[in-house]
């Protein structure tokens, strides 16, 4: 396994802009070595685009993000990068995880074969190896890809809205390969539009092409910052009693998510 980060990921007023767009409007926080965190807001408020410049697939057009120079970052778009038409199987994308070692035309090792079969047995796509990629459902697709990143061992796992659109025990899956990497000493980056999916997390993002607010879920998904940003999509009455929240998120992916949290569950 890869030796967790050695120091914090931090971002000093970075800044992105698409043309006369800007995505992230001078965004200052840090995130600190094997913690779980999720960026939330709605659509165009920048989540995928901070997840990004984790992932070093963009720079900022100014100021810094600063990633350690150990990191091997595992990034899971919300889209798949493999197209479902390629003659693949399950196997052949979980493989490419291990890219990263060997090349693209490399040989794999045995060593680098159990690596593969872990990352399939940890998120249950072993029955999946053998089948065209393209004959998967969408959350196993997830799942397999999900598995990809696993296997290139990061310490660092970035992943554009893990369980949207998944079936309820693929996003059970996925929630606890979250606390298991985590455990291990994993950061983990996710974007969502879920409540509990945030409230799962150590570390909430609260994003709307700026920084609303950072901090504990606890102390960021509060009505009055939820209602800020989410406008007419946020729903319902809060109560907080015993920690319960009653919340309603619609979302921009016409998704109705259904939050009444007791404890952490």
């Amino acid at each position: 396994m890869t030796q967790p980060l050695n120091a914090a990921i931090a971002f000093d007023d970075a800044t992105v802009r698409f043309d006369s767009v800007v995505a992230l409007d001078h965004i200052t926080s840090q995130v600190q070595p094997g913690r779980s965190v999720a960026l939330i807001g709605p659509n165009g408020s920048g989540k995928t685009t901070l997840l990004r410049l984790v992932a070093g697939l963009l720079a900022p057009s100014s100021g810094t993000v600063s990633v350690p120079a150990n990191a091997v970052v595992g990034y899971v778009s919300q889209h798949a990068s493999q197209p479902a038409w390629l003659p693949l199987t399950g196997a052949d994308v979980v493989r490419m995880g291990r890219y990263r070692e060997r090349g693209l035309l490399g040989r794999l090792t045995g060593d680098d074969m159990r690596v593969v079969v872990d990352a399939a047995r940890r998120l249950d796509v072993e029955a999946l190896l053998d089948r065209p990629y393209g004959d998967l459902s969408g959350g196993q697709r997830q799942r397999i890809r999900l598995a990809q990143a696993l296997a290139q061992q990061p310490n660092v796992l970035a992943l554009d809205e893990p369980i949207t659109g998944l079936d309820l025990p693929s996003q059970q899956i996925i929630l606890d390969l979250i606390d298991e990497e985590t455990n291990r000493g994993t950061t983990v980056i996710i974007t969502t539009h879920h409540l509990d999916e945030a409230r799962h997390c150590d570390q909430v993002l609260m994003l709307a092409g700026r920084l609303v607010a950072d901090g504990s879920p606890d102390d960021v998904l509060v009505p009055a910052l939820l209602r800020a940003t989410f406008g007419e999509r946020l729903l319902g009455d809060h109560r907080d009693h015993d920690h319960a929240h009653a919340m309603l998120l619609v979302d921009d992916h016409a998704h109705t998510h259904a939050h009444n949290r007791q404890g952490d569950q």
